[in-house]
């Protein structure tokens, strides 16, 4: 996979913050060599986080964004630093950049503060030096640059990259559970709701941690699962299928295969599987008119059966026997106040990063409110959630009465 090719959710996610005209846009240029971002004296050009997925040596892959200024004004203002501060949760690293000819105000220690709360390395970068007399001296986390005449961008670089570096070990999407040689049968349905002419990201992304663990990845729909098993001359060590299909692939699969989907997969990848496997249970408690809310962590054209709007919510009535008020979100937006939720299912995350995935998680346990998972929550309601749990050594060791 080359680093033009490489998904967003898994590169290093810079955000560019400061007040506005201190800078922000010029910066994004200079670090990048590209006019990524629209640069202009007029105070507020930047209306909407910008987001530019590139390759930044000596990092790599990275997703750089530049955001609307802290500063900003009036009601539309206040929304457009909602949607600066709403890029925190997903910013791997932070860049506050500070016009060098004043001084840093209110609403940089602000942001300061919250770096620090939330636990992101950080940079305050003193920019537009080229119109001061005297440099001043630097502390160390800070660093005086000039986008205009590029001094110290080269520095600035340097300084990003082991900020950059995580001493967590990454996870492993399938790898790490499967050997050499085995096979893994992957179940991909083909429906109106399948995009047109490829995989979708996860199924994408597990078949590449299969192939790079030298093992072999079979992909069948749904209604080929049973012959191909039969055929196939080789006891699978998993089959990874679309939530959508949980129910009969679950029946088409022998006991003794190992069983999961391509959702349950991704929120351990993205560290919420434990939380996600306890939310579940609050489906057991949802009354008429409970508000459950479905979050999607992308935007997609969505078809007349989809699985989220559609096919969710009717399991979920179906199961419970109650009118449920379901409420959807997609994309970056995701509310700040969940209370009144009884229950979040969220997708598989594919196209968040880890830090927001947490975040999110972070969110909902803070205000006590439950959150699973769409291949979670389908397997509990369909009886078979154990099952799909087995292939993680010590995780139903964790959890009592799960069904």
């Amino acid at each position: 996979m080359g680093l033009n090719d490489t998904p967003s959710a898994d590169r290093v996610h810079i955000g560019i913050f400061g007040k506005r005209n201190a800078g922000k846009s010029s910066i994004v240029n200079a670090i990048t060599g590209q006019d990524i971002a629209v640069v202009s004296d007029i105070r507020g050009t930047t209306t909407d986080p910008v987001y530019k997925a590139m390759e930044l040596l000596p990092i790599g892959a990275v997703m750089v964004i530049d955001t609307p200024g802290i500063d900003d004004e009036g009601t539309l203002g206040e929304l457009r630093v909602r949607k600066a501060k709403q890029v925190l949760n997903k910013s791997d690293l932070a860049l506050l950049v500070v016009d060098a000819t004043t001084s840093r105000t209110e609403a940089d220690n602000e942001l300061v503060a919250i770096f620090r709360e939330k636990k992101i390395p950080f940079i305050i970068v003193y920019n537009k030096t080229d119109l001061l007399e005297k440099i001043p001296q630097a502390n160390d986390n800070e660093i005086y640059v000039s986008a205009v005449t590029k001094f110290q961008i080269d520095d600035l670089k340097t300084r990003i990259a082991p900020l950059a570096v995580t001493e967590e070990p990454k996870l492993r999407i399938v790898g790490d559970l499967i050997s050499p040689s085995d096979f893994v049968v992957l179940v991909t349905p083909i429906d109106k709701a399948a995009p047109k002419g490829r995989l979708i990201l996860p199924q994408q992304q597990t078949i590449r941690d299969i192939l790079e663990s030298d093992a072999t990845a079979i992909v069948v729909k749904e209604f080929e699962l049973r012959e191909t098993l039969e055929n196939l001359g080789k006891r699978p060590k998993l089959v990874i299928t679309d939530s959508q299909a949980f129910a009969k692939v679950s029946a088409d699969t022998p006991k003794d295969i190992l069983l999961t989907s391509f959702s349950i997969l991704f929120a351990r990848y993205k560290g919420s599987l434990l939380n996600s496997v306890r939310g579940a249970k609050a489906l057991e408690s949802l009354t008429e008119s409970d508000a459950v809310l479905i979050a999607e962590g992308c935007t997609h054209h969505r078809q007349c059966d989809d699985i989220g709007t559609v096919k969710l919510p009717r399991w979920i009535k179906n199961y419970t026997g109650k009118q449920i008020n379901f409420v959807f979100t997609s994309g970056t937006e995701f509310p700040d106040n969940l209370s009144p939720y009884k229950l979040i299912i969220h997708c598989g995350g594919c196209m968040l990063n880890e830090r927001e995935m947490r975040y999110r998680v972070k969110t909902a346990a803070d205000q006590k409110i439950p959150i699973t998972n769409y291949g979670i929550a389908i397997a509990y309601i369909q009886g078979i959630l154990k099952r799909s749990l087995a292939v993680f050594p010590g995780i139903l060791s964790e959890i009592e009465n799960i069904q």
